[in-house]
């Protein structure tokens, strides 16, 4: 059955709503009247889990309640902050999602963009020896966490792969990504002590790990979460939601206050369409020459007195980004053809 469309005063309804729900939350003098009139209060939580209508909202003191979310008020994600309210048989319903400060997505089948994942602060790309690292892919993922304003860290994995030469080589290949200010970190499940600085990275702040296949992604989750099957079981006995977890995007509780989100469709991964201007705001080193080239609609491939080929010239871009620039530049301009 197809859905009804929905009009435009019926959307702005909608939304005047769901604001309405949010000042709710907030005035505690309409908290108190709804307490003396014996309405459940709204209180604000965090989606951990989604599997379909099902949600499973932690709320502030850690505990964890089945809820179905109203119709209406848009698709609810894994760490979305919501505003819920408990029903009698003690679960739970969904009435209004809270602004989102970040929101991690990729195409779909049909080059609609799929929301994966909300309020991240942490974007951590793994890499390794084994398979070949795409530089391709992990500027992919950093011009997403530019667009998105949340921080990247570019963790290579499995270095215990590697004699002493080969390592050196392979941190020289990648050395021009810390120095244009981005965390690079060189670990290996092997030698526990590899990880101590990532895990300082996640204390206190909300994560997702993407990379290529065969980086070893499922094995530093599970050094990471050493208690991951307690809180799936947690997670279950509260909802019965926790067998989706291997299948569906889930937020796990870190030491340090911080959050981990796992999810198994983040590998594939990709930025959607973007213009010139934004992808040129993706490259970070690129921005101080923006504006700077002789011609406006510069492509910065032949043209002459063109200022980020002045800036590779003098050392101060790698080429290879810049070829990456090019590479997706042209992939957004067919995909708007």
């Amino acid at each position: 059955m197809t859905k009804r469309r929905l009009s435009g005063r019926q959307i702005e309804r909608i939304q005047t709503i769901q604001d309405r729900r949010r000042q709710r939350l907030a005035s505690r003098v309409d908290n108190a009247l709804s307490e003396i009139e014996g309405e459940p209060l709204p209180v604000e939580g965090r989606v951990v889990v989604r599997h379909g209508a099902n949600l499973a909202v932690e709320d502030a003191e850690g505990d964890i309640t089945h809820c179905l979310s109203r119709q209406n008020i848009g698709h609810p994600v894994c760490g979305d902050r919501v505003v819920w309210q408990r029903t009698a048989d003690n679960q739970g319903v969904v009435t209004a999602i809270l602004p989102r400060q970040t929101l991690l997505s990729r195409p779909d089948f049909g080059g609609r963009d799929k929301p994966l994942a909300a309020n991240l602060t942490r974007l951590v790309i793994l890499i390794a020896p084994r398979p070949e690292p795409s530089d391709y892919l992990i500027d992919q993922y950093l011009v997403a966490a530019e667009i998105m304003g949340v921080e990247a860290i570019i963790v290579a994995n499995k270095m215990d792969l590697l004699d002493a030469p080969e390592r050196a080589a392979f941190q020289d290949r990648f050395a021009y990504y810390a120095a244009i200010g981005y965390s690079l970190l060189w670990t290996s499940l092997r030698e526990p002590e590899t990880l101590i600085e990532l895990i300082g990275h996640l204390g206190g702040q909300t994560s997702i790990l993407v990379g290529q296949s065969g980086v070893g992604k499922s094995s530093l989750v599970k050094v990471l979460l050493p208690d991951r099957e307690i809180q799936i079981g947690r997670l279950s006995k509260a909802t019965g939601l926790g067998r989706h977890t291997t299948s569906a995007a889930t937020c796990y509780r870190l030491a340090d206050d911080g959050a981990l989100i796992d999810s198994p469709g983040v590998r594939s991964f990709r930025t959607g369409p973007l213009d010139r201007d934004a992808l040129q705001q993706g490259f970070r080193e690129l921005r101080p020459y923006i504006g700077h080239c002789r011609f406006a609609d510069c492509r910065h491939d032949r043209e002459p007195d063109c200022a980020i080929h002045g800036a590779i010239a003098e050392g101060l871009i790698a080429p290879q980004r810049l070829a990456n620039f090019k590479h997706l530049l042209a992939e957004a301009e067919q995909a708007h053809t």
